[in-house]
């Protein structure tokens, strides 16, 4: 059924496959599942390396009894613009926040940054955001306070003087230029230690190899980002259209 949920004898499957070092879409092929189910309920339940089918199964039913008691009968998904599906939408807005947990951003965080990357204007009020998420406004103003001073969004005045928390294209672009600052960082701190610890001894070995491997990252990320930049100001070319998945509670 694979329209259905997810049953615990599949996410058994899908355990036994990931040990097995099989990839999501072969792990969906034999489950007669889309690929994108399969990656979603991985990346949301720890990851390739974490992914245990007892938790997985768990944590679904709790999630799904969250929504029950939090939506009022008769609730419906709010209409979606361009005849988007409401369910594929908020499984995709799922599997996003997901990816942005697995990173290593902070679950609330990543809720944020993937309801305003989603949303056409790239930006959304402190009210818009409680009501999208459902959550406390003082949820929203920790979660947006981290944003901003990772640079992953930046704040504007509306014509109404109220703040909007908006998430551009050139976000990602500084978010790389940052990390690559960073490693540098890492890197002049690597080389410090090669005096301190003695020059031609094992750890002062390590620690230049290191400042050698992570000062090619940093510049080659750099050099990177500006060269691609453009390409996140491009119209992209018609293409065949993606196989959105509307299944929400998998």
């Amino acid at each position: 059924m694979p329209g259905g949920r997810l049953t615990q004898q599949e996410r058994q499957q899908i355990a036994l496959g990931l040990a097995d070092g099989l990839a999501y879409a072969e792990i969906a092929r034999r489950l007669d599942r889309p690929t994108s189910t399969i990656t979603r309920e991985v990346m949301r339940n720890g990851g390739p390396t974490g992914y245990r089918a007892d938790l997985a199964h768990r944590a679904t039913e709790r999630r799904t009894q969250r929504r029950r008691q939090a939506a009022p009968r008769g609730t419906q998904a709010p209409p979606q613009p361009h005849g988007r599906d409401a369910g594929a939408v908020r499984a995709y807005e799922e599997l996003l926040t997901s990816v942005f947990t697995q990173s290593g951003m902070p679950g609330m965080m990543s809720r944020v940054m993937a309801c305003l990357t989603i949303t056409d204007e790239g930006s959304l009020t402190a009210s818009e955001l409680v009501q999208r998420l459902q959550v406390s406004p003082a949820s929203v103003s920790k979660a947006v306070a981290f944003l901003d001073g990772q640079g992953l969004i930046r704040r504007e005045r509306d014509e109404r003087r109220r703040e909007r928390y908006v998430v551009d294209s050139d976000v990602w672009y500084e978010s790389m230029m940052a990390s690559a600052r960073a490693i540098s960082q890492v890197v002049e701190t690597a080389r410090q230690g090669t005096g301190v610890l003695g020059p031609g001894t094992p750890a002062a070995v390590r620690l230049e190899n290191i400042a050698r491997f992570l000062d090619f990252v940093s510049e080659s990320t750099a050099r990177a980002a500006e060269q691609a930049r453009d390409i996140l100001h491009a119209t992209p070319q018609p293409g065949p259209a993606g196989s959105a998945d509307p299944e929400a509670n998998t």
